[in-house]
């Protein structure tokens, strides 16, 4: 699945237009490289988002094409 794609269906980003534009704004890495969004998102990798003063890290626990609200944490697992 293409990083934008996961980071809205996993609710990270609201949007995929924003996740696009964070790509491409070099705020978003995976295992510690800047990528564009259409990276191929697997299992195990580790995504890093910069919100301005804010960075988030987590590790992709699970991929799905759709996700409800209540089962969109389980896509990923947030790390310190």
């Amino acid at each position: 699945m293409r990083l934008d794609k996961y980071l809205k269906v996993s609710r990270l980003i609201k949007r995929r237009t924003v996740a696009n534009e964070a790509c491409d704004a070099d705020r978003v890495s995976v295992n510690g490289r800047p990528v564009k969004a259409s990276y191929q998102v697997k299992v195990g990798d580790v995504v890093e988002i910069a919100f301005g003063q804010r960075a988030l890290k987590v590790e992709v626990t699970q991929i799905s094409e759709t996700a409800n609200k209540a089962d969109a944490p389980a896509m990923y697992r947030e790390l310190i």
